[in-house]
């Protein structure tokens, strides 16, 4: 009888086991930019992101200036600064921008540029 429930509860082991080492943090399909990779790294906002922006967000029918859209335009420091937070969790999720991609360079300049501070340099 005891041999039976040993069997059972193994088994019942081995499949949790299975279970959490299969999870992982990372989103499916798209590539999360290592927060690590920003230390001793400065972006400018003028020189690094705001090209970014310019080509890739505050175009014609997404952030543009008057935009409507979730989040509003995104065409200068003040208004990219109020929303910085929300824009890397997104950049970093691969969900914006939805038009085109992002290089992982690109990715990072955003998302380092907000970690150290968001300054408007």
């Amino acid at each position: 009888f005891m041999r039976p429930i040993k069997s059972v509860f193994s088994i019942a082991a081995l499949t949790i086991m299975a279970l959490f080492s299969s999870c992982s943090k990372g989103n499916s399909g798209t590539a999360a930019v290592n927060t690590n990779a920003c230390s001793g790294t400065a972006y400018s906002f003028s020189a690094d992101v705001q090209p970014i922006f310019a080509s890739s967000c505050a175009i014609s029918g997404c952030h543009n200036a008057g935009s409507t859209n979730s989040g509003g335009p995104l065409t200068n420091w003040t208004l990219i600064h109020a929303k910085a937070t929300t824009i890397e969790s997104q950049v970093n999720a691969g969900i914006m921008p939805q038009t085109g991609t992002l290089t992982a360079d690109q990715k990072k300049k955003i998302i380092c540029w907000v970690e150290s501070g968001a300054l408007n340099n």
